[in-house]
């Protein structure tokens, strides 16, 4: 924030911030007539889209008064992009710019009065935003006259005696230290004192509470070899302190942090332990993606020994606001580690061993005054000067603190899976400073320093495979043209990427939100890069953002795409630790997978979508980077977040997190019995036991890959530590967190037999007061309880191996949906219907887990015709064991008349669903408010504020007086994104609302409008949907019996096999969706119907009572539904609202006027527009020959919208 006078003496307050597309028209609007003159015809869309830097100045008001654009190569053209340092080199005397210093201004523009003060508001802002930024450059015709304005920020480059590009354009220069100086640093004196206490009072109460009053002067004043104060000064003042120790624990720190890439922190020692004898470092398929923040694999550490002075150029890039952690030797003496059992470590895993001396010191209290924050790394060139002796400089940072400026250019070291340690370790190489970063197309002559790089990687034989294809061949299998660069310093390779062209570019676009990033229209094919690999030495991490800058400079690409595959793909980079990239993930973003149009490609004929848009191909996770985001810093947050179960509500927790924008969580951890879901490969026929909820498909979490970001810890939470803020796994292992989240939700239990005597002809009146209760003792092998997939192969690979060839008979015991998906998959894998006995306890409701008569019935049938009994009322009385106690060899059930006894091979049981025993007693015992289920208010907040719950888990307090209502009766996916979004706020990560909340809401609990979906396969081969509103479930036919129930439009029979039923309600909206067929349908696509008014659905009441509707499967396939399965379809609803509620839009015509009139204008642009944006994915609005049918005309959106598509 800043204060400008105009030319008129008009004082106000500006602001800076960084460009956003909405800026165009304003930008546009500040053109003046010497805008052309000194830059040329400029494509403002063209440019903010290549843009590194792009910078707008707002009053008061919020109205941009002026704006600048910066790119990493010249303007004018002048000379190519990938060229420019060679040719200044040739062309100017004293040109000290290297692409790492310097950019070069493409535009900028201000409003008249204020412009002089403008263009040196935004020089300033951009050296403070991009703090290694020493010059800007501008080339501007020759006899250009600049102005005052320009004069006096800008000054002339000396041409060389032979150069002749002054006879065209002159090259002007904005240096740093005219704007924003480097600071002076020196050793603290007490005469400091003063300054230090004024800029320590102001940030920070926790240290004024924690230290004395004279600790800073006997700080300063006790200075020895170990122990140093230093101060930088600006303008004869003290700014900033840092004090430093050269005592550090490197012990305790290589106990809890891999600390492999910097050699333990210590000196090399000729006894040191590095790697097991005869065995490799590293195997390709080790998984370590869980901590994907840094490159965790050891890279030879560069031969700097000697860093000379002139080369040793200060880092301006990071920089402190408050006063941050401090390393003593003395504060974790006594501290001891407890392993936290990660799924990708190994127990007995080697540890190296360091048998150096210490190479580090550690910066024990640093604060800056916020005005130059961005000079914090100026501290280092010196602090490395008191400790010549050491290498490496590390600071330790509570988990809660953000990343501020100056550990932004430290390298976050991994943790242990085995660690409690309560804070992150950072880590900084004196090789750092060096400023001699320079990034150069590679040569054949480079591979043996490529190979030294990356010997100790995994993945080096194909790195080196890659490499020599571009040098020697230039081209791969495929016929593409890999292209490769290395990093050099003092001519020393430090790292090394390789690229190719994008090929699949089309499929990117439709099935990734890649447009949240970009804009496609203003990019070429060719300008799409595939990044291979990226290798980069540790120490210079901080220079990563720079290397893909430089990557796609060189290669004269804008964006670059990286996959990561699920693990069941073989051959392909299955985590992001198997490969080389992972030291570049933290720099790239994760995109979101596009929900998919299921395409009748049969009916659509050849107006269907092209195969690179319609076709399936393999799923994975997609990372991106383009030249906007390299310089664009990310909200690293270290607060450890742990969720406790892998449920829809917890994964839609994680998923919101990872793809949160220009945010990066670098400790969650997800606690799950069986890791993550969706690591089976697709299609595996034993998730067919269970009914899917179709909030998460196996694509989906392959195209997420949260093992990429998220800690997997497998085991089931035993207990809770609220004091000391840790979970025990398995009653042995410890998990801390800042935040547990309990996503636990309820499982299936093992029944208790009743225990009554068949003997004596007990009926259920006598047992049910007993029923359900706990079972306590050991479950035998053939008893089942299937909650995940992981249970259910484990019962599908128990059925092939006991069942399947043999005899025995195959007891099904409960009364939810889950029973008829079992039996079907039961007949699926070959076991005879006549093995089989459906038995079913007494209901708990009145409602059924169909709640249809006719899709009942229609299963009914199927089950007699497949040969499966079914019994009724049936409560499990005992079961014996025989001769082996570990197998169920007999049940008996207690009916309303007499018992029932069966012969049983394998049990499965379905009975009664509750929250798993040992996480009630771990909540109970850790005094968390427990009615039934977890007790939390309407902001998921429980009885303890550092623990949050969501999902079937939970209840509300009694206080709201809503018993019936929990979060059972609600999306699992929208209530993860609630969850999350208060997580994020708690965070304080996203904007506050602007408005209070009126009085007493506190007291409501709040509304969820998603719906709530099941499907599955059930017997007799039906496919089976059910999409309904949120809410408590009643009877069918009671809610048909309603006053105000809508609109019910059924066609076919369930006995047919052809059954679709929709509800519309009073407000002529979906509100219910029953499919039940025989042949497959797309969900996917059906869901989309739900919450559509019926008018966007082609008229769909005028045409049911006209009887034009007679399948409404066929319906829905017809080529003017594909729009509203379209992801982008509520936008267009979002914009046409917009336009009906303003006085654009004339009043609607009579109902027997409306079908000939045509649309109106101000919603059929939008329309065309929305058409003509997703040609690609909606060619079936462009016939390939003939025009639309009549049915076909009506379209998507106000009637007729479509029939006037181009």
């Amino acid at each position: 924030m800043a204060t400008e006078t105009s030319s008129r003496r008009d004082t106000g307050v500006i602001t800076a911030r960084r460009t956003e597309p909405r800026d165009v028209s304003d930008i546009i609007g500040l053109f003046s007539n010497t805008t052309d003159v000194l830059f040329g015809r400029i494509d403002v869309v063209y440019l903010l889209e290549r843009a590194n830097l792009a910078l707008t100045l707002c009053n008061e008001k919020n109205e941009a008064i002026a704006h600048a654009v910066f790119l990493d190569y010249p303007n004018w053209n002048i000379t190519d992009q990938s060229d420019w340092e060679s040719f200044l080199h040739e062309n100017y005397i004293s040109n000290t710019c290297t692409p790492l210093n310097t950019l070069f201004m493409h535009l900028c523009v201000a409003k008249e009065e204020y412009a002089a003060e403008c263009l040196q508001e935004i020089v300033r802002r951009a050296f403070i935003t991009v703090p290694e930024l020493q010059f800007i450059l501008l080339f501007i015709p020759a006899e250009t006259n600049l102005g005052p304005d320009m004069e006096n920020v800008f000054e002339k480059m000396t041409t060389a005696p032979d150069s002749i590009v002054d006879n065209d354009f002159t090259l002007l220069v904005c240096p740093r230290h005219r704007h924003y100086p480097q600071l002076y640093v020196r050793k603290a004196r007490l005469e400091d004192h003063d300054d230090i206490r004024a800029l320590w009072t102001r940030q920070s109460e926790t240290l004024k509470e924690t230290y004395s009053e004279y600790f800073l002067a006997d700080l300063i004043e006790s200075q020895d070899e170990d122990n140093q104060a230093a101060v930088g000064e600006a303008g004869g003042t003290a700014v900033g302190f840092m004090s430093l120790c050269s005592q550090v624990n490197v012990s305790l720190l290589q106990e809890c942090f891999d600390l492999g890439p910097f050699h333990g922190l210590c000196k090399p020692h000729p006894e040191d332990i590095l790697k097991v004898p005869q065995e490799p470092s590293l195997q390709e398929g080790e998984d370590k993606s869980k901590q994907t923040s840094q490159e965790t694999e050891s890279v030879p550490s560069p031969n700097f020994e000697h860093v000379p002075d002139e080369d040793a150029a200060v880092q301006s890039s990071g920089a402190g606001t408050v006063p941050h952690a401090e390393l003593l030797p003395g504060d974790v003496k006594d501290f001891k580690g407890s392993a936290t059992p990660l799924e990708a470590q190994e127990k007995g895993a080697f540890c190296p061993v360091y048998r150096g001396a210490s190479n580090a010191f550690c910066i024990r209290l640093f604060w800056i005054d916020e005005k130059y924050e961005t000079r914090s790394l100026d501290f280092l060139q010196y602090v490395f000067k008191l400790f010549p002796d050491k290498d490496f400089c590390v600071i330790l940072v509570p988990h809660h603190v953000p990343e501020f400026l100056l550990i932004q250019s430290f390298v976050r070291a991994v943790p242990f899976c085995t660690s409690r340690f309560g804070q992150e370790l950072y880590v900084f190489h004196r090789a750092g400073l060096l400023m001699s970063f320079n990034v150069r197309s590679a040569t054949s002559n480079d591979l043996p320093g490529v190979q030294m790089l990356t010997e100790t990687l995994s993945l080096n034989k194909r790195i080196l495979n890659d490499f020599r294809i571009f040098t020697l061949v230039h081209r791969d299998p495929d016929g593409n043209a890999p292209k490769a660069f290395v990093a050099e310093v003092l001519d020393q390779i430090v790292g090394i990427s390789v690229i190719r062209d994008e090929m699949h570019i089309e499929y990117i676009r439709s099935h990734y939100n890649i447009e949240a990033f970009i804009n496609f229209s203003r990019h070429q094919r060719e300008e799409h890069g595939h990044l291979c690999h990226f290798v980069l030495n540790p120490i210079f991490h901080h220079y990563t953002k720079y290397f893909l800058k430089e990557t796609l400079r060189l290669a004269h690409k804008s964006s670059l795409y990286y996959p990561i595959y699920p693990q069941y793909v073989e051959g392909k980079f299955q985590t992001p630790c198997a490969h080389s990239l992972t030291s570049a993930l933290h720099y790239m973003a994760p995109v979101r997978p596009r929900r998919q149009i299921v395409y009748p490609l049969e009916e659509l004929g050849i107006n269907a979508p092209s195969e690179q848009v319609s076709k399936d191909q393999l799923g994975y996770s997609l990372n991106h980077t383009n030249r906007k985001l390299v310089l664009e810093p990310k909200v690293s947050v270290n607060t450890r977040i742990v969720v406790v179960g892998a449920s829809d509500v917890g994964i839609s927790f994680l998923e919101t997190l990872v793809f949160w924008p220009h945010v990066q969580f670098n400790n969650l951890t997800l606690i799950s019995t069986h890791g993550l879901p969706g690591e089976d490969p697709p299609g595996s026929r034993h998730r067919a036991f269970l009914i899917n909820s179709h909030c998460f498909s196996d694509e989906d979490h392959a195209k997420m890959s949260l093992r990429s970001w998220v800690n997997i810890v497998v085991g089931k939470m035993t207990s809770i530590n609220r004091a000391a803020k840790y979970v025990v796994v398995s009653k042995e292992q410890v998990v801390p967190y800042d935040y547990l989240v309990l996503c636990a939700g309820q499982q299936y239990q093992v029944p208790s037999p009743t225990g009554a005597d068949i003997r004596k002809l007990p009926t259920n009146r006598e047992v049910l007061g007993e029923w359900p209760q706990r079972y306590t003792g050991k479950v035998p092998s053939n008893h089942f309880t299937l909650n995940d997939s992981q249970d259910c192969a484990k019962a599908a690979r128990w059925l092939r191996e006991h069942m399947v060839n043999a005899e025995g008979n195959v007891i099904v015991y409960g009364n939810t949906i889950d029973i008829y998906t079992t039996v079907e998959a039961l007949l699926s894998l070959g076991i005879a219907g006549s093995r089989i006995h459906l038995v079913q306890p007494p209901l708990s409701s009145n409602v059924t887990c169909l709640n249809n008569n006719e899709l009942e019935g229609a299963v009914g049938q199927a089950l007699v015709e497949a040969g499966v009994a079914v019994h009724w009322d049936s409560v499990l009385a005992q079961w014996g064991t025989g001769s082996d106690p570990d197998l169920i060899t007999s049940a008996s059930f207690t009916t309303s008349t007499k018992p029932l006894q069966l012969q049983c091979s394998a049990f499965f049981s379905f009975a009664y669903r509750t929250v798993d025993y040992e996480t009630f007693k771990a909540i109970n015992d850790a005094c968390l408010v427990f009615d039934g289920r977890l007790v939390i208010d309407t902001k998921f907040c429980t009885n303890d504020v550092s623990i949050r719950a969501a999902g079937p888990l939970t209840k509300y307090s009694r206080r709201y007086y809503v018993d019936e209502w929990t979060h059972s009766n609600f999306s699992s996916k929208e209530i993860g994104f609630e969850l999350a979004a208060s997580m994020l706020s708690l965070l304080d990560l996203t904007p506050q609302p602007s408005s209070v909340a009126p009085e007493g809401t506190d007291r409501l609990i709040p509304t969820y409008k998603g719906c709530k979906i099941k499907g599955g396969v059930l017997p007799g081969g039906y496919h089976y949907l059910h999409i309904a509103k949120p809410g408590i479930p009643i009877r069918l036919d009671l809610e048909l019996a309603l006053c105000d129930h809508g609109m019910e439009i059924i066609t076919g029979e369930a006995r047919e096999g052809n059954y679709f039923r929709m509800h519309i309600n009073k407000y002529s909206m979906v509100d219910g969706i029953t499919c039940f067929s025989k042949e497959p349908f797309p969900a996917s696509n059906y869901i989309c119907l739900y919450g559509q008014h019926e008018r966007l659905l082609n008229d769909l009441c005028y045409r049911w009572n006209q009887g034009q509707i007679t399948d409404l499967y066929r319906f829905f396939r017809e080529p003017w539904s594909m729009a509203i399965y379209h992801d982008r379809f509520i936008d267009l609803k979002e914009e046409l609202r917009q336009a009906l509620l303003s006085e654009q839009v004339p009043r609607p015509l009579p109902e027997d006027a409306a079908e000939s009139s045509p649309c109106p204008e101000p919603l059929l642009g939008p329309v065309l527009r929305f058409l003509r944006r997703h040609r690609r994915s909606l060619p079936m609005y462009y016939p390939a020959r003939a025009p639309p049918s009549a049915g076909e005309a009506a379209a998507t959106g106000p009637a007729g919208a479509d029939s006037s598509a181009p």
